[in-house]
């Protein structure tokens, strides 16, 4: 019985998390050889206040003003 976690921050609808779970059922069935009603998509959602990445979390990261990129200084 094939089983997929999954792991996100909050934040998506219940309309994209049922299309993410259809969507790995379709590739698991068409890449392994089991039945259908054997596969389980597990979809497990953190908060954004959670989870972090080089001491920044997520939520953090999403109230960040964007950087645009700078310019580079031609030299004379």
């Amino acid at each position: 019985m094939p089983q997929v976690t999954i792991t996100l921050s909050q934040g998506r609808t219940p309309e994209q998390i049922r299309a993410l779970q259809h969507e790995v059922h379709t590739a698991v069935l068409r890449s392994v050889d089991t039945r259908p009603e054997y596969i389980r998509v597990i979809v497990h959602e953190v908060p954004a206040t959670h989870w972090s990445t080089g001491d920044v979390t997520i939520a953090e990261m999403r109230n960040a003003p964007l950087s645009l990129p700078t310019a580079k200084k031609e030299l004379p």
